[in-house]
C-alpha cells in the first residue's frame, strides 16, 4: 500500500472533535489495535482539518505514546508525520474504500492570538468629545 506524507501547512488549523478512543482491530472479538512493530496501542482521535476556507474531519490512528496529556474534544493541535495510505476491500459484495490516516505524535498548540482589544475611552476623553460636539454644533 503507498503511504502518502501530508503536508501541513503552518496556516492549518486542527481542532479536535474527540479525544483519544481505543482503536479496535476487531469488532466481533473486541481485539484492540496495536502497533505491528512496537505492540503499543493504538488510538483514534477525530479532528477536523480547516484550511484554505474549507474545512474537512479525519480520523487520525495515534499511538499511545503520541497523545498528549490534555487532549479533550475542542482542543486545537498539530499532527507530527501525517500520513494517508489509500485502502479498498469488499464486504458483503461491495466495494468499500477510503484513506486512512496516521501520525506519530499529536502535539497541543496554543490559538491564534487575537489582536488585543482597543482601550475604552477615559471619563475625561468622553467629556472632552461631548464637549466639542456642542462647540461645533
Amino acid at each position: 500500500m503507498a503511504r502518502i506524507p501530508v503536508l501541513v501547512k503552518q496556516t492549518d488549523s486542527f481542532v479536535t472533535g474527540t479525544g483519544g478512543t481505543v482503536k479496535i482491530k476487531n469488532p466481533e472479538t473486541g481485539e484492540i489495535a496495536t502497533d505491528r512493530d512496537t505492540g503499543e496501542t493504538l488510538y483514534t482521535v477525530t479532528v477536523m482539518q480547516m484550511a484554505d476556507g474549507r474545512a474537512e474531519i479525519l480520523k487520525i490512528t495515534v499511538p499511545e505514546s503520541g497523545l498528549p496529556v490534555g487532549l479533550t474534544p475542542g482542543v486545537m493541535v498539530r499532527p507530527v508525520e501525517l500520513i494517508a495510505t489509500p485502502w479498498a476491500r469488499i464486504f458483503n459484495g461491495s466495494l468499500s474504500d477510503g484513506i486512512a490516516y496516521r501520525v506519530t505524535r499529536l502535539e497541543l498548540a496554543a490559538p491564534a492570538m487575537a489582536a488585543p482589544p482597543a482601550p475604552a475611552a477615559t471619563v475625561s476623553e468622553s467629556a472632552d468629545s461631548a464637549a466639542a460636539v456642542k462647540k461645533a454644533a
